[in-house]
């Protein structure tokens, strides 16, 4: 009877634990390690940039921009209302996020008739 290689196939395993993103919990997650830039904006966004540590950075998906859900999943922490909303190819470990900004109130929108009655005729 042949015996199966058992230290092979521990190994097999154990590897694929390692790689696999569902076995990372955000408790194991190294937190500590990721920078977050200081915010910057523009007139209608804030934005912020978030570096991961490589370790953290092989799990950000490739396919897609990540939900809130995902971005805190891998560690990274921030006030509501953060959207991941481009991904930049040549630095996957860094996370691009804008919020609509909050400390500009929106101007009234002017009607046809707010025009007319503010006309100004001069003689």
């Amino acid at each position: 009877m042949e015996r199966f290689p058992t230290t092979c196939f521990w190994r097999s395993i154990n590897l694929l634990l390692l790689v696999h993103p569902l076995t990372l919990s955000p408790s194991r997650m190294p937190v500590e390690n990721i920078q977050y830039s200081e915010k910057y904006s523009d007139d209608r966004y804030e934005y912020r940039h978030v570096i991961l540590p490589l370790d953290i950075a092989r799990h950000v998906p490739k396919t897609h921009l990540m939900t809130e859900t995902e971005w805190r999943n891998l560690g990274v922490q921030q006030s509501p209302g953060w959207v991941h909303y481009m991904m930049h190819g040549p630095e996957p470990h860094v996370l691009l996020f804008r919020r609509m900004r909050t400390d500009i109130v929106p101007a009234p929108r002017c009607t046809a008739l707010q025009r007319e009655q503010t006309v100004v005729y001069s003689i």
